[in-house]
């Protein structure tokens, strides 16, 4: 059980276009799939992601849960809350928590590949250059034993510069 470093790969883009076997929904804690990413997947995949998902509710921050793919391509869908209930404010470290839960849930489940929004960074109201490197460092210390590629991935030009930023002073 060799830790492995993972690979990590910034992209400027819809989620649901990603090249990933599963990807991560910056949730809230009652599983409900509003507004942001959330609502953008809960479109794509279908009613009964959210439905999956609220099954496992309440799923506290810092813990992650997976449901189906629904009606998209990928093997799942994990949920990391970043908040407790819809649309509040978030402190900053549930962006490490978030990001660190969905990795270990992805790893347990023998995930190779994940994509991740910016976490925190919409309704949650974190800084984008904070939410980034929080996440870069969780992903950079994460033990993976099975996941091996990270894609950070947001429709954001601004999140995905302060990804860029932040993969570059991690390396």
């Amino acid at each position: 059980m060799d830790k492995t470093s993972l690979t990590i790969a910034v992209i400027h883009g819809s989620i649901l276009d990603a090249d990933a076997q599963a990807i991560v929904n910056a949730a809230n804690s009652q599983g409900i799939m509003g507004g942001g990413v959330a609502g953008v997947i809960k479109r794509a995949a279908g009613q009964e992601v959210e439905a999956e998902a609220k099954k496992q509710a309440p799923i506290p921050v810092g813990s992650a849960v997976l449901t189906s793919g629904g009606k998209t391509k990928f093997k799942g869908i994990i949920h990391a809350p970043t908040m407790p209930a819809p649309a509040m404010r978030i402190p900053v470290q549930n962006v490490a928590a978030a990001t660190k839960a969905a990795l270990t849930l992805a790893d347990e489940k023998n995930f190779e590949s994940i994509a991740i929004p910016g976490m925190g960074t919409g309704i949650g109201g974190v800084a984008h250059e904070e939410a980034a490197r929080l996440m870069v460092n969780e992903i950079r210390t994460f033990p993976a034993r099975s996941l091996r590629t990270v894609i950070l991935v947001d429709i954001d030009e601004q999140m995905v510069n302060a990804w860029r930023l932040a993969v570059a002073k991690s390396e």
